[in-house]
């Protein structure tokens, strides 16, 4: 399912973060392998993005992304 989220936090070192929206409740976990960014896959803290998700318990969190855009991927495209 597609919806609008806001980064709410990213670990560069250990390739995760976790993603608020509306639908996701308590958050959704994702993994850099599914940010669909050109170069080094990462996010930030506040960035607004776009996922697609599934509701599927992953580290604790009710819900993970299975892929993530960003306004600058978006403009790529």
């Amino acid at each position: 399912m597609k919806t609008q989220g806001v980064v709410r936090f990213w670990n560069d070192e250990h390739g995760w973060g976790v993603i608020d929206s509306a639908p996701t409740a308590g958050g959704c976990w994702a993994h850099f392998s599914v940010v669909e960014v050109a170069g080094y896959r990462s996010l930030t803290a506040g960035e607004k993005v776009e996922l697609d998700w599934e509701a599927v318990e992953q580290d604790g969190y009710a819900y993970r992304a299975i892929s993530v855009r960003t306004a600058d991927s978006e403009m790529r495209a």
